[in-house]
Order: C-alpha cells, then sequence, then structure tokens
C-alpha cells in the first residue's frame, strides 16, 4: 500500500483567515507517532499561521497555538478535527480582526 490522501479541503472564515486541513493515510506510523497517519491542519489569517497541529517524522503529533508548541496526544482523526475546530474558535475569537 502507498500513502492516500483522505483529505484536503480549505476552510474560508473571511477575506484574509482560512483553514487548511490535509490529511494521509499511510501504510506505516511515522517514526514518532503510533498511528497511520501524516497530517497538517492549519488556521491563517493575514497570512500568519495563528495555528498548527501536525506530526512529522521524528517529531510525533504535536500542535503550535499561541502559547507556543506542545505534545498533542492522538486518539482518532474524528478527535483531531474536534479539538482543532475547538481551537480554531477559540484563536478567532482572541483575534476578531481575523
Amino acid at each position: 500500500m502507498k500513502a492516500v490522501l483522505l483529505v484536503r479541503d480549505r476552510i474560508v472564515y473571511s477575506d484574509d483567515a482560512f483553514s487548511e486541513i490535509v490529511v494521509w493515510q499511510l501504510p506505516q506510523p511515522l517514526p514518532g507517532s503510533h498511528h497511520g497517519y501524516k497530517y497538517r491542519l492549519a488556521l491563517v489569517a493575514r497570512g500568519i499561521c495563528l495555528l498548527r497541529y501536525d506530526n512529522e517524522a521524528g517529531k510525533g503529533d504535536h500542535r503550535h497555538g499561541p502559547q507556543g508548541e506542545s505534545r498533542y496526544r492522538f486518539g482518532s482523526l474524528e478527535q483531531l478535527f474536534a479539538d482543532f475546530e475547538r481551537d480554531v474558535r477559540g484563536v478567532l475569537d482572541e483575534d476578531s480582526d481575523a
């Protein structure tokens, strides 16, 4: 099996704010992750990435947010999407110009 693109989506919130969601299913987990997905979920406003969930080989699952980088405990894609959506709402509420 080779990598399969599962999701590639852009959600527009305003003229200068959007989320981009990309998820691949992998034949085996990346080093540092225990699941078979490679993902990148990002919130961008005015050309600046305000929030990002991703996993990189060797680094594992993590989140970049207003308070810096932190580990992320991946449970399922559904939980990943729900956590990201919750954080997007929080960041957009704080950054009301977006």
